[in-house]
């Protein structure tokens, strides 16, 4: 059997050039941080000037009180992929016992009490710093333009806080006067504006004039001490002091603080790596989601490749059960803490988890026996409504704004690729804090995150509610190395659909040889069967989700094999960007997604 190749239309091409590329989920960004390298910057500040104009026109999808991870190598060290951190921990009062005190089982999807300490705008001000060349004012120009003056909006904005209106105008009036001014959710193409985010950036910028700061990076660590200590700071703890509607069907006040904010600063981190059929495949640490593709791919290499080709029954099976057997690995030992992974990715316990595989679907939850460890199980429930909620209404705007666990499209986070003719690439998920996470925080135009929803209230569990500890994120970029040079900066939004996605992207690319727009165009899949990382936090036993397009005689076999399989129509799953470089010759190329034709790539 050979691999399945790809057809010979893809719905855009594989851009390729020399000088730049750009791709990202909003063509508005793409285009911002392709305008940046035309004007002189480099990757890094193409990439911070699109991320924060994601702020702006993706506000149902991350916004400035949320998090982001990224991976990036520079043209100076190549060789040395580096994680970006910009995953906030929680709360100093953020404590198990006080959550259940408050009459909670689950960390509340929506709702101040889900609130991380915001970290992408110091993240995207770390990186701008270090390794970008441009003045802030320069890069936040175009964010600050848009919020200022407008931007033609989303349909998808507009149909996000329709799904929440009544909650605005119930419980969060703040939301309401922010995003339905006329009492109304915008029509797509409205100009909207933000001018409240846009002052917030302004005074970032402000904050850098200090005569004081006379080099370019005191401008920007000036910024950074605003941010943590200025108005965001303040105007977010005394907010979130008045109790608001949870998730929860209750009314809970914050515990975010102003010595919250100003103790936590942005960092880099070493990336966890494997090497795959040559290839150095990077990602974050187990604070994040990341090192359960590492895993599959450690399982998945064992196989001959006609096993590895998810266009087929027997590869998509395959890959379906070596993603539940990784996954199930990350609930039971990832989290902000000591987590084994140089036993978790040797090529032993790979083929310990390998073995289970079988011919027919796994419908358990099987995480594997580390030495000295033991494996933490879940809450494994297939439905779930709070308390406070039973035989009452339900609560829009919980969880995570992403596609559902059957295919249906929500929305997404965002994610963002850049790479340089010097050869500087990043790849960075920003997400959080999208608008139907909090109440809006009037001075500011945007509200907080709520990316402690992915801990547990459980005792033991590796991402058990903790002070001080930081959420075990879904957010995974991706970084692709080959002979010690970046070659691929990947990534997309999807929740725990992430590296699902971009599993397919690897294997159709490196094993199968698809162009990059060919890999993003071919048909997806992703199971369900794990437990989920966002509220209410339910599994499917043996779930499958699959595009029609991997055709009946598939879908077939696979239902045979005892997956219980979701059709989630032809062009629905997957929300993936890349950048490439080849070394060698200096060519580069990108591709974006074309489902739901909003995100884009550029260069030449």
């Amino acid at each position: 059997m050979t691999y399945t190749l790809p057809p010979s239309f893809t719905t855009r091409p594989t851009l390729q050039g020399t000088f730049g590329m750009s791709a990202s989920t909003h063509w508005l960004a793409t285009a911002s941080a392709q305008a940046v390298l035309e004007r002189g910057g480099n990757a890094f500040d193409a990439a911070v000037a699109g991320a924060f104009v994601l702020h702006v026109v993706e506000p149902h999808l991350n916004g400035p009180g949320g998090d982001m991870t990224g991976v990036f190598a520079t043209a100076q060290a190549p060789d040395r992929p580096v994680v970006l951190m910009g995953q906030g921990p929680a709360p100093a009062a953020a404590t198990r016992e006080h959550y259940l005190a408050e009459g909670l089982e689950l960390v509340p999807g929506a709702g101040a009490l889900a609130a991380a300490v915001p970290a992408a705008v110091d993240a995207w001000l770390l990186l701008l710093r270090d390794h970008g060349t441009w003045e802030l004012g320069d890069v936040l120009a175009f964010a600050i333009g848009y919020a200022r003056d407008g931007h033609p909006v989303l349909g998808r904005v507009g149909a996000t806080i329709a799904a929440v209106a009544d909650l605005f105008t119930d419980h969060w009036p703040t939301s309401a006067a922010l995003w339905m001014p006329e009492g109304r959710p915008p029509r797509e193409g409205e100009v909207i504006r933000n001018e409240a985010y846009a002052r917030v950036l302004g005074s970032l910028v402000d904050a850098g004039a200090d005569p004081a700061a006379s080099t370019r990076a005191a401008r920007i660590d000036a910024a950074r001490r605003e941010w943590r200590t200025g108005l965001v700071a303040q105007a977010s703890a005394a907010f979130v002091a008045t109790p608001h509607r949870h998730s929860s069907g209750l009314d809970h006040a914050g515990v975010i603080t102003l010595e919250d904010f100003a103790g936590f600063e942005a960092g880099y981190e070493e990336a966890t790596t494997l090497e795959f059929r040559g290839y150095t495949i990077a990602k974050t640490g187990p604070w994040g989601q990341g090192p359960a593709l590492l895993q599959t791919l450690a399982i998945l290499d064992g196989f001959d490749d006609e096993r590895l080709d998810p266009s087929t029954a027997l590869g998509a099976h395959t890959i379906l059960e070596a993603q539940k057997l990784a996954i199930a690995d990350r609930e039971a030992y990832y989290g902000d803490a000591d987590v084994p992974m140089e036993y978790l990715l040797s090529a032993e316990y790979a083929a310990e988890r390998r073995a289970l595989i079988g011919d027919e679907a796994s419908h358990e939850f099987r995480p594997g026996a580390v030495p000295g460890r033991t494996p933490f199980t879940p809450p494994l429930r297939t439905g779930y409504t709070p308390p406070a909620l039973v035989g009452g209404g339900g609560f829009a705007g919980v969880g995570e704004p992403t596609v559902s666990r059957s295919g249906e499209t929500r929305g997404d986070t965002c994610h963002i690729d850049v790479v340089d003719a010097a050869g500087n690439m990043v790849s960075a998920t920003p997400s959080g804090g999208w608008l139907q996470s909090s109440p809006t925080i009037p001075e500011l135009g945007f509200c907080l995150g709520s990316r402690l929803q992915m801990t547990w209230l459980e005792e033991g569990a590796p991402s058990t509610l903790q002070p001080g500890k930081r959420p075990r994120t879904t957010l995974t970029p991706t970084l692709i190395l080959r002979d010690g040079k970046p070659v691929v900066a990947l990534g997309s939004p999807g929740g725990d659909q992430q590296d699902q996605w971009q599993l397919l992207y690897i294997l159709r690319t490196i094993v199968g040889g698809y162009t990059p727009q060919q890999a993003i165009d071919a048909p997806s899949l992703h199971t369900t069967s794990i437990p989920g990382s966002f509220w209410p936090r339910t599994w499917e036993p043996g779930g499958a989700v699959v595009e029609d397009r991997l055709g009946e005689d598939v879908v077939a076999d696979l239902e045979r094999r005892g997956h219980v399989v979701t059709r989630a129509g032809d062009w629905s799953l997957g929300r993936l960007s890349a950048v490439t470089r080849d070394p060698g010759t200096g060519v580069l190329s990108a591709a974006a997604n074309p489902r739901g034709a909003q995100g884009y790539a550029a260069g030449r």
